[in-house]
C-alpha cells in the first residue's frame, strides 16, 4: 500500500473552503465563456479526456480522514468516469438572459464529492450561432491564477480542428493508499511540522516589516496591521446568504482603462476598482442606503506564488482589505482616495499579515474546523462588504475545437454575510466583470451592468477622455489549419502522487 505524500494532502487554505461550504453557498469558481459556432457535446468529451492526463490532478477526489484526523488527500476516483463531468444543455430561447440564468442554476448548486471536483456544461442554442462553456472548479482544487492556467492546458492559440480519436485514453490508477495512514500522517503534518514552519514564518514577517518602518516615519507603524480583525459596517446586501443565486455581466475595453491609467498616473488595478466602487455606490442607494460618510470595504485577494508555476493548482493567494469611501461622488478624488489606499497597503505588508492569520487559523484542529466550519459560515459578522478578484488572464484570442472564444466571465462565490461579490478577468483585450448575488441580499443584480457603465462613463469625463462605446467582435470566417494528427489510443500510466 502507498503512504501519503506532502503533494497528496490538501493545505489548511484548500481545506477550510472544504469545511465553510454549505447546502446554498457552494465555493467553486467558475467562468461562462462564449464560443463562435456550435460546439459538439461527443467532440468535447472525447478533447477534455484526451487532455486529461496533463493535469492528473482532475481524476482524484477528496478523501476526508476518519474522524477529520489529518487534513483531507486527493485520492484517485476508483469510479471516474469523463461523462460525470461533461453535460450538455440546451437553451430555450438562446439569450443573453437566458444564459446567465442558465448558468446561475448550475452555480448555485454544490458539487458531489464522491467524484472529481469540477465540471463542464455546454450550452446549445445561442442566438447568432454561438455556443457557451460553464466551467466549475472547486475553490479547493484551484484559485483563480490556477484556473486560468487550466484554460491554457484546455485551449489553442490558433483555430485548429483537432482530428480526435474514437475513444480517449485509458489510464492505470495508482494501488491504492493504506488508509491507516490517514490519522497518523494528518496529525504528524498538522501539529508538529506546521508549527516549525509557522514560528519562521511569523519571524521572518516581522523582521521584514520591522525594516520597511525603519525606512518610513513611526506613524506609518498602523499601517502594517490589516483592517480585517473589525467588522465592516453593513450594506444592504451584507446579510447571510441562503441562496440560490444570480448573477450579471459587464465588459470595459482595457483600452479604454489603460488610457485613464495613463492620464491620471494611478494603475489598470486602481482604476478597475474606483469604477467597480462607483457601481457599488449607486446599486446600495437603489436599495436605499445612507452612504454619507461611509466606507466600502473590499478584500482583494493577492497572488502570492511569486516566481512559482501559475498553473500550480491549489490556493496560493492572500487578502488584502481595501476600505473607500463611499460618499466621494467626484470621480478623480475617488481614484485618488483608491490609489492611495492601493499603495499604502503595498508598503504595508497587509497581504503578508493576513496570510500569517490564515495560515494561524489552519493550525486549529481539523476536526473543530469540518464541525464549526457551516456555523461560522452563517455568524451575523461581515469582515468585508464585498469580495473583488482582479486576474489577468490571456491576451490573445483562444480558441477550442477551432471555435474562437468571444467573450469569458468570471464567477467568485458568495457567503457569509457577503451576499454580492465581483470578478474581474481581462482577455483578449477586454476586462470582463462578473457580479454574483444572493437573490434575497442583492435583489435587481442586473442593474450593476447599467451602474458599471455609467460609472466608467463619468470616470472618463471627469479626466477628459471621450467616452466610446465598446462593440463586440464579430466572428469572422477564415481558412481553417490542418487538423493535428489524431489522439491515440494507449495507455497513460499516471503518478501515485499528482
Amino acid at each position: 500500500m502507498l503512504k501519503l505524500h506532502e503533494n497528496d494532502r490538501l493545505s489548511e487554505g484548500d481545506a477550510l473552503f472544504l469545511y465553510l461550504e454549505r447546502p446554498g453557498m457552494p465555493l467553486h469558481i467558475a467562468s461562462v465563456a462564449v464560443f463562435d459556432g456550435a460546439i459538439s457535446l461527443a467532440d468535447c468529451i472525447e478533447f477534455v479526456g484526451a487532455k486529461l492526463p496533463l493535469i492528473p490532478r482532475y481524476y482524484q477526489r477528496v478523501v476526508i480522514p476518519p474522524l477529520n484526523l489529518g487534513l483531507p488527500a486527493w485520492e484517485y476516483d476508483p469510479e471516474f468516469d469523463i461523462h460525470n463531468h461533461i453535460r450538455e444543455v440546451r437553451l430555450q430561447h438562446g439569450s443573453d438572459a437566458d444564459l446567465k440564468a442558465a448558468a446561475a442554476r448550475i452555480l448555485s448548486v454544490t458539487m458531489d464529492r464522491r467524484h472529481p471536483l469540477w465540471d463542464i456544461t455546454l450550452m446549445q442554442g445561442l442566438e447568432g450561432d454561438h455556443s457557451a462553456l460553464v466551467v466549475r472548479v472547486h475553490h479547493c482544487l484551484a484559485d483563480g491564477i490556477a484556473g486560468v492556467g487550466i484554460m491554457n492546458v484546455l485551449m489553442d492559440a490558433e483555430p485548429i480542428v483537432h482530428a480526435l480519436a474514437k475513444k480517449t485514453p485509458r489510464f492505470r490508477r495508482p494501488p491504492q493508499r493504506d488508509a491507516g495512514t490517514f490519522p497518523v500522517d494528518g496529525l504528524i503534518n498538522s501539529y508538529i511540522k506546521r508549527v516549525m514552519v509557522m514560528q519562521s514564518e511569523v519571524v521572518e514577517l516581522f523582521k521584514r516589516a520591522l525594516a520597511q518602518t525603519e525606512q518610513d516615519s513611526p506613524s506609518d507603524v498602523e499601517r502594517l496591521l490589516p483592517e480585517l480583525p473589525t467588522p465592516a459596517e453593513r450594506l444592504p446586501f451584507n446579510v447571510v446568504c441562503r441562496g440560490p443565486q444570480k448573477i450579471a455581466w459587464g465588459e470595459i475595453p482595457m483600452e479604454q482603462i489603460k488610457a485613464v491609467k495613463e492620464a491620471t498616473g494611478t494603475t489598470v488595478n486602481d482604476v478597475m476598482i474606483t469604477v467597480l466602487t462607483a457601481a457599488l455606490r449607486r446599486y446600495a442607494e437603489l436599495l436605499g442606503a445612507k452612504l454619507k460618510g461611509r466606507h466600502l470595504r473590499i478584500a482583494a485577494p493577492v497572488n502570492t506564488r511569486g516566481n512559482d508555476n501559475p498553473n500550480d493548482l491549489g490556493n496560493r493567494i492572500s487578502f488584502v482589505s481595501v476600505s473607500v469611501p463611499l460618499g466621494v461622488r467626484s470621480p478623480r478624488k475617488l481614484l485618488a482616495a483608491v490609489h492611495g489606499r492601493m499603495q499604502s497597503l503595498k508598503i504595508g505588508h497587509a497581504a503578508e499579515f493576513v496570510a500569517l492569520a490564515g495560515g494561524l487559523l489552519g493550525m486549529i484542529p481539523p476536526p473543530l474546523q469540518a464541525l464549526a466550519g457551516p456555523m461560522v459560515s452563517q455568524l451575523p459578522i461581515s469582515l468585508c462588504n464585498t469580495i473583488c478578484t482582479n486576474v489577468r488572464g490571456p491576451q490573445a484570442p483562444l480558441y477550442l475545437l477551432g471555435h474562437k472564444m468571444l467573450r469569458s466571465y468570471p464567477y467568485v462565490p458568495i457567503g457569509g454575510e457577503m451576499g454580492l461579490n465581483c470578478a474581474m478577468m481581462s482577455y483578449n483585450g477586454t476586462a470582463y466583470f462578473g457580479f454574483t448575488g444572493d437573490v434575497q441580499a442583492a435583489p435587481r443584480l442586473h442593474r450593476l451592468e447599467k451602474f458599471l457603465s455609467l460609472s466608467f462613463a463619468e470616470l472618463q469625463k471627469a479626466v477628459g477622455i471621450q467616452s466610446r462605446r465598446p462593440r463586440r467582435e464579430p466572428p469572422k470566417p477564415g481558412p481553417v489549419p490542418a487538423a493535428k494528427p489524431a489522439v491515440e489510443e494507449k495507455e497513460v500510466v499516471l503518478p501515485a502522487s499528482a
